[in-house]
């Protein structure tokens, strides 16, 4: 009788980094503790996407506010498969080379959506530098087949920075998703090391460039605290995003997953938090949201409503 061993689960998730120095991973505060995922509806949630053969982030990312989203049916869906063409040193997601693109993942991400009854739902990707156009035509096809399944349901992108693919960010525009996020994750300072596949200022152009394309649609960015920047650079890095038109702000901590990643330099304190909060709104972002949790796509749906009051508020509506 032979034996037949599967080398795949035995292959690293992060080869990149299996050479890197190991750092202490340092423990964890009391308020950034969170409740074990496992409700019900947690259960259902994960069925639902697992029937659906979808790829979450909430999952892959090892986001520790799954439990309290699964739980409201809120799930992140990350598409063009689970493997990212970049090496981020922050990131958990898995790097490789990935497969081809499922020409049924747009109608699916549709069905699952349907079946989880949401009214506002956060389509994320790896990065694939490995097609022409970085996975745009496909993000659009997403779109558009979420809007054909549930014309109701409010959609929030976000997006790679399309690094060096010509004419990708307009195809994806021209899908008309309610908000373009692109996360910059980290200060420029930090980018060499943190983010080195990627460009401060192309990152910043990049939202720029959606509010030229289309000047109605809500742009969001995103970092994280933690990684040793300092608060000078942070308050630039808000004059960069406003003087991009960017209206939603989020800062989070950076949690490091394994010993392998960017060590975490310290744990930002909430009453810092708050202060970012108060200085972000001052420079004129129509929404923050900044806590040692807040994550991109966390109370993504109630923040859509929020940004939406608010831009009627300044129209004076």
């Amino acid at each position: 009788m032979v034996t037949l061993i599967d080398n795949s689960a035995l292959k690293p998730r992060h080869p990149e980094k299996a050479n890197r120095p190991e750092s202490v991973v340092l423990r964890k505060p009391d308020w950034i503790r969170v409740k074990a995922p496992g409700s019900p509806v947690y259960k259902e949630t994960q069925q639902i996407v697992r029937e659906n053969n979808l790829v979450t982030v909430c999952e892959e990312a090892g986001c520790p506010n799954i439990g309290e989203c699964w739980s409201k049916k809120h799930a992140t869906f990350m598409i063009m498969g689970e493997i990212c063409t970049r090496a981020c040193a922050f990131c958990n997601v898995r790097t490789g080379l990935p497969g081809p693109l499922d020409a049924g993942e747009p109608e699916r991400v549709a069905l699952a959506v349907q079946k989880l009854g949401l009214e506002h739902v956060v389509i994320t990707s790896v990065d694939r530098d490995d097609l022409a156009d970085g996975g745009a035509r496909h993000f659009a096809e997403v779109i558009l087949a979420i809007r054909a399944a549930n014309p109701r349901t409010t959609i929030e992108i976000l997006t790679p920075d399309f690094l060096r693919k010509d004419g990708a960010l307009e195809i994806v525009v021209a899908a008309r998703p309610d908000v373009f996020n692109h996360n910059l994750e980290t200060v420029p300072s930090k980018y060499l090391k943190v983010r080195p596949g990627a460009r401060y200022f192309h990152s910043i152009r990049l939202l720029q460039k959606v509010k030229e394309l289309d000047p109605t649609m809500f742009t969001k960015s995103g970092i994280m605290v933690g990684l040793g920047e300092e608060r000078n650079e942070v308050l630039q890095l808000m004059d960069d995003l406003r003087s991009a038109d960017v209206d939603f702000l989020t800062i989070g901590q950076y949690l490091q997953p394994t010993k392998k990643h960017y060590p975490l330099q310290r744990f930002v304190t909430p009453d810092e938090f708050k202060s970012y909060a108060t200085v972000a709104t001052a420079k004129g972002f129509a929404l923050v949201s900044s806590s040692p949790l807040t994550r991109s796509s966390h109370h993504a749906g109630e923040d859509f409503a929020r940004l939406k009051a608010a831009r009627m508020a300044k129209m004076g509506h």
